[in-house]
């Protein structure tokens, strides 16, 4: 018999269905199928790239598709649940991203495939499995490495926008990508000046910098606004490497794959060639 040592992830229950039509662990019937078996098209970016932008667009194409739990659901229900309970501590939400942070890193320790290795426990009862499936979304290098060995049918539009363009959408100007042009640094600028935020320093150029310290002194946001943001980013640095990730899906998913700088296409535009990579 085996034994579940110290802070070892709970094997899953025999079955919680966390959306209509949409659970996970020992399927109640036949009727249900592993996710494995059905084509899905997987969104891939952090934060601020615009994966919920191009979603919003793509439902005002009027294609029918399904939404799978997102990724704060499957990290909620199947990551950080089953650690909190593999500590011995009550299951609760766990709000703070930081902390959330330190419970997908543990999951990677044990599951390399970390939230692709969460996505393939799903099963589908097989009338939802028959439109289109949409999951939001991937973001590391080793997510979409196994996300294209356990899910062979799936393919994948990845999303990608400069740190620059993340923090400012972060902190709500705008959200539509042909909107978003970083403008000229203020005539003040001057070396020596930092961010708010520990290791922010590093992800910008001193013009990047300016800019965005610019938006505190024109009163347009707070520096606490500036910090939070700014900390999000950088966290999310610390775990996954967009341009690793983005070179991962060229050598594993090639054929599968779709790339888009959401910079250089409105939503509109996005959603049309994913609409085509789709057909």
């Amino acid at each position: 018999m085996h034994t579940r040592t110290e802070n070892e992830i709970p094997h899953l229950p025999d079955f919680v269905e966390i959306a209509p039509g949409i659970g996970y662990g020992a399927p109640p019937t036949a009727s249900w199928i592993p996710i494995a078996d059905c084509p899905l098209l997987i969104v891939v970016g952090v934060t601020g790239v615009g994966k919920s932008t191009t979603i919003a667009a793509l439902n005002e194409r009027e294609i029918p598709f399904t939404m799978l739990p997102d990724r704060r659901v499957l990290t909620d229900d199947l990551i950080i649940a089953r650690l909190q309970q593999a500590d011995g501590v009550p299951v609760k939400r766990e709000q703070d991203r930081a902390r959330r942070f330190d419970y997908t890193r543990r999951f990677r320790a044990q599951f390399p495939g970390g939230m692709a290795h969460a996505l393939a426990q799903l099963q589908i009862i097989e009338s939802t499995a028959a439109g289109q499936l949409i999951f939001d979304g991937l973001r590391g290098s080793n997510e979409v490495e196994h996300a294209a060995q356990l899910l062979p049918l799936a393919r994948f539009v990845a999303l990608d926008a400069p740190d620059i363009v993340r923090v400012q959408r972060l902190l709500g100007r705008d959200d539509a990508f042909d909107q978003i042009q970083p403008s000229s640094p203020p005539v003040h600028a001057h070396a020596g000046r930092t961010l708010p935020a520990d290791g922010a320093d590093e992800l910008f150029s001193a013009a990047e910098i300016e800019l965005l310290l610019h938006l505190v002194e024109s009163g347009q946001v707070t520096v606490d606004e500036l910090r939070a943001k700014l900390q999000i980013v950088c966290a999310e640095r610390r775990n996954y490497d967009p341009s690793d990730t983005l070179e991962m899906l060229r050598n594993v998913a090639t054929l599968r794959s779709l790339f888009i700088d959401t910079t250089r296409h409105t939503p509109a535009q996005a959603a049309w060639d994913i609409l085509r990579f789709m057909s």
